[in-house]
C-alpha cells in the first residue's frame, strides 16, 4: 500500500452537500493526499467523499474501474470503505492493470461503483491503442467504448446498488459541441434507474485566469461544471 504522507498544508475537511449543485475547497482535504494532485484530470477527493458517505456503508466495498492516481482507494480507506482499482496504465501498486471493459470481477460482487472517464482526446494519458483517452468525443467509437465500460460495471454491481458517473462535455474550437453527459446518459439509463443528477462546479486554471482577467475570455464557453450522474440497478 502507498505510504500517505502528511500535506503540509491542511485542507478543510469535507462537509455532506444537501442540493443538487456541489462546490470544493481545494483537491484534497485533511492532513494527507488523496490521489495526486500531479495526476492530470485527477478527481477531487471532496466529491467522492461525498459519494461513499451518502451511498456507502463500513466494509462495503467500492470499485474505481478507471482509477488513474487513486483518488477513490484512499477516500474509501479513510472511510473505512474496501476498494478495488483498475486502470490501464497504473501508476500505484495497489491499482491493478485492466482495461475497464473487461473486469476479472464476478457478477454482482461490489457494492458501489465511481467512475471518472477520459472526456474526450483532451488529455494523453497512454500510447496503449486501448485507452479511451486517445478517442475524441466526437468519434461514435468513443460513446461505444464508454457504452462497455458502463454495461461492465453495471455486470459487477449488486442489485439496488448505485454507480455514479463524473464527467463533463466537450467543446474543441473549430469542432462540434458535444454533450457527453447526455450521451452517457442516455446508455445509462438502458440498465440503471436514475436517483439524481448533480452539477459539480469546475475549478481550474482557465475558470481562474478569466475571472482574474475577463478580457482574456475566449469567444466560446468554457465548461464551467460537471455532471454527476447517481445510478442505481434495479
Amino acid at each position: 500500500m502507498q505510504r500517505r504522507v502528511r500535506n503540509p498544508q491542511h485542507k478543510p475537511r469535507p462537509r455532506m452537500e444537501f442540493t443538487t449543485l456541489w462546490d470544493f475547497p481545494s483537491q484534497n482535504y485533511g492532513i494527507g493526499w488523496q490521489g495526486s494532485t500531479s495526476y492530470k484530470g485527477a478527481t477531487p477527493s471532496y466529491i467522492v467523499w461525498n459519494l461513499l458517505k451518502r451511498y456507502t456503508h463500513k466494509n462495503d466495498l467500492v470499485l474505481d474501474p478507471m482509477c488513474g492516481s487513486g483518488t477513490t482507494m484512499d477516500v474509501a480507506s479513510d472511510l473505512e470503505r474496501r476498494a478495488i482499482g483498475f486502470d490501464l496504465t497504473p501508476v500505484r501498486p495497489e491499482i491493478k492493470q485492466c482495461d475497464a471493459r473487461h473486469l476479472p470481477l464476478q457478477h454482482d460482487s461490489v457494492d458501489f461503483v465511481f467512475i471518472d472517464p477520459p472526456y474526450s482526446d483532451h488529455i494523453h494519458y497512454s500510447d496503449d491503442p486501448r485507452c479511451i483517452g486517445n478517442l475524441g468525443a466526437h468519434d461514435p467509437k468513443y460513446y461505444e467504448a464508454m457504452e462497455d465500460v458502463l454495461h461492465e460495471a453495471h455486470r459487477v454491481l449488486k442489485k439496488e446498488h448505485c454507480l455514479t458517473l463524473y464527467v463533463s462535455d466537450s467543446f474543441v474550437a473549430g469542432k462540434p459541441f458535444c454533450p457527453i453527459g447526455f450521451e452517457l446518459f442516455s446508455r445509462m439509463r438502458q440498465w440503471l434507474a436514475p436517483v439524481d443528477i448533480v452539477a459539480v462546479t469546475r475549478r481550474n486554471r482557465a475558470l481562474r485566469d478569466i475571472a482574474a482577467d475577463p478580457q482574456s475570455a475566449p469567444p466560446y464557453l468554457l465548461r464551467g461544471f460537471h455532471y454527476l450522474f447517481i445510478m442505481r440497478k434495479e
